[in-house]
């Protein structure tokens, strides 16, 4: 977990995005992983707000901070009209995309229904309108219950690794990035926070955003090597459970039951430490095998597991 001032790397998880913005307050809306790059599917999941896109980071395929982005064009007057927050701090990327997306489908023309955004959020994006990109980041990256949520959804870890070295280091391992598409104003966006303004990718409506968003994320996969796979897309979609209990859908109620409790489960493991527990485990495992009074149990045990160890590593030789 972080330290009480910072912020920590959060997965890439439709439950996890879900359940994170059900803390701060969201409600009716869900996170939907896009298993395949096609319009179709996208449309298949009903109003879509918006997708987060996750892709491996370097300074070439980003074209961060340049003078014109690698596609599309900088909107240096979008944020008078939109929510668009500069990255200020490390590690929050996932959620600033999120916040993206749903700040801004609050009030969302015609047919697409508004995300009810909750006191909290309510609060922040009001107190955040007019502020110029870099202070919007700066008040996202002190907001106490918004970094809160976020990092209750971190992976406990129960060793520091000393030797990481910070992520924006250009001779450090992968480092993986969080941006938004959304349609908003008749436009679509793409929000990045490593960006110095909102990127516009043309006309745009809900209706045709499907189709126009697949066309932008093909062309930014085309700047990758042809075997690059590490990328995650996660549609923001308005939870079908209501529609479904409208309409007396049985069938969709329960296994969007069921997918939520799955989701539950997975959330409260990411939050448990294990180490303490498998400790435990080997100890009692141990107890049981010394109680032999002549000890030929637990030194069988031992010989069996060295015998195993010597076979996977033959195996790997």
């Amino acid at each position: 977990m972080a330290d009480a001032g910072g912020w920590s790397t959060i997965e890439s998880d439709e439950g996890l995005f879900t359940s994170l913005i059900e803390t701060l307050g969201v409600k009716d809306t869900q996170f939907e992983e896009l298993i395949s790059l096609d319009a179709d599917t996208i449309r298949s999941l009903g109003p879509v707000y918006g997708v987060i896109f996750l892709f491996k980071w370097t300074r070439e395929a980003a074209g961060a901070r340049a003078e014109a982005p690698l596609d599309g064009s900088y909107d240096t007057t979008a944020s008078d009209n939109l929510f668009f927050a500069a990255q200020t701090i490390q590690n929050a990327c996932g959620t600033q995309a999120i916040l993206s997306v749903i700040l801004n489908h609050d009030n969302p023309p015609a047919p697409l229904p508004a995300i009810t955004l909750g006191p909290e959020l309510q609060s922040f994006k009001e107190f955040t309108t007019g502020f110029p990109p870099e202070l919007r980041g700066e008040a996202l990256s002190n907001s106490e219950a918004i970094r809160s949520a976020h990092n209750s959804f971190a992976r406990a870890s129960p060793f520091a690794d000393e030797t990481a070295r910070p992520q924006d280091d250009e001779n450090s391992a992968d480092v993986y990035h969080f941006i938004a598409y959304t349609p908003v104003n008749g436009k679509l966006y793409e929000l990045d926070g490593l960006q110095p303004h909102p990127i516009s990718h043309g006309a745009c409506d809900s209706g045709s955003f499907p189709e126009k968003v697949i066309e932008v994320l093909q062309r930014r996969i085309a700047r990758y090597p042809a075997g690059e796979t590490h990328f995650n897309l996660m549609a923001a979609v308005r939870d079908p459970r209501g529609r479904a209990r409208e309409i007396g859908d049985v069938e969709t109620l329960e296994r969007e039951e069921r997918k939520r409790a799955a989701w539950q489960w997975e959330n409260t493991l990411r939050r448990c430490n294990f180490v303490g527990f498998i400790g435990e485990v080997m100890k009692g495992v141990v107890a049981g095998k010394a109680k032999d009074p002549q000890g030929k149990a637990y030194e069988e045990w031992v010989e069996g597991a060295k015998k195993e160890t010597r076979k996977k590593l033959e195996m790997r030789r």
